[in-house]
């Protein structure tokens, strides 16, 4: 039986992973900040599961929430899915308070999140840890500079671990959704193309995660897009940004 630790279980993506786990006999630990939503979910969920109710950005908790979930067993996968979206902007004073809870929630959570579970697995030769990246992470987009910056670093960053661990058995895998049909994305008040289904997306990247693979965004058809993103001019990418819809700061 896998055994499987998930941030950002509440709801979303999380919520979706949770399900496709446990559909598939694994036991998992269901980490986020409502405990009703979590109970909720755990009640749905067929097999035997643990659940902790805490803040990603509390890393004493989230590390004693690790160790209890270690001390039933050895873990197979974590994922890093916890994060919070908003829209920033940098000449609004009262938005650093935003930018500093998006980057402690996308980015400084995911390595509090990975940090327990790395001896363990080297000691077990194999494991996998999962960090959930973004195609808004390939190009800034208007209003999201604390959410594009913080996926953005969410990839470097495993990249770098990646590496660090490439002789360990470790596996770290980068998941890059595009737009997935969450209750995050609902708020979008623009386009979003190839919006795809929650547990679509789920069990998409949960193949992607047994394999190991290094990197993956999904929807596919994102994937081309955000290479062809990497390639467009500055220029001619800044013509058309600049006439997008920026995401909504707090309150708007």
């Amino acid at each position: 039986m896998k055994r499987v630790f998930i941030t950002g279980a509440s709801s979303g993506i999380g919520a979706a992973l949770a399900l496709f786990y446990a559909q598939q006999g694994a036991s998992i630990g269901l980490v986020g900040r409502r405990h009703d939503a979590l109970l909720a979910l755990q009640a749905s969920l067929p097999g035997e599961h643990h659940i902790y109710v805490l803040d990603v950005r509390d890393r004493n908790a989230l590390h004693a929430a690790a160790a209890d979930f270690l001390s039933h067993g050895p873990v197979d996968v974590v994922i890093a899915s916890a994060g919070i979206s908003a829209g920033t902007l940098t000449e609004e004073p009262d938005d650093y308070r935003v930018f500093e809870a998006i980057v402690a929630t996308n980015l400084n959570a995911t390595v509090a999140t990975f940090e327990p579970f790395i001896a363990p697995m080297k000691s077990q030769g194999k494991g996998r840890l999962v960090g959930i990246a973004s195609v808004a992470a390939v190009r800034g987009l208007p209003g999201a500079g604390a959410y594009s910056a913080s996926k953005a670093a969410v990839r470097a960053y495993c990249e770098s671990l990646r590496v660090e661990l490439s002789l360990s058995g470790i596996k770290v895998v980068t998941i890059a959704p595009g737009f997935i049909k969450t209750p995050m994305t609902a708020q979008n008040p623009y386009k979003m193309p190839f919006l795809m289904p929650v547990d679509r997306f789920a069990a998409q990247a949960g193949h992607a995660i047994e394999k190991g693979v290094s990197y993956r965004v999904i929807p596919w058809q994102m994937g081309w897009v955000a290479k062809l993103l990497r390639i467009v001019p500055d220029g001619l990418y800044d013509y058309f940004a600049v006439r997008r819809k920026r995401k909504p700061r707090l309150g708007e």
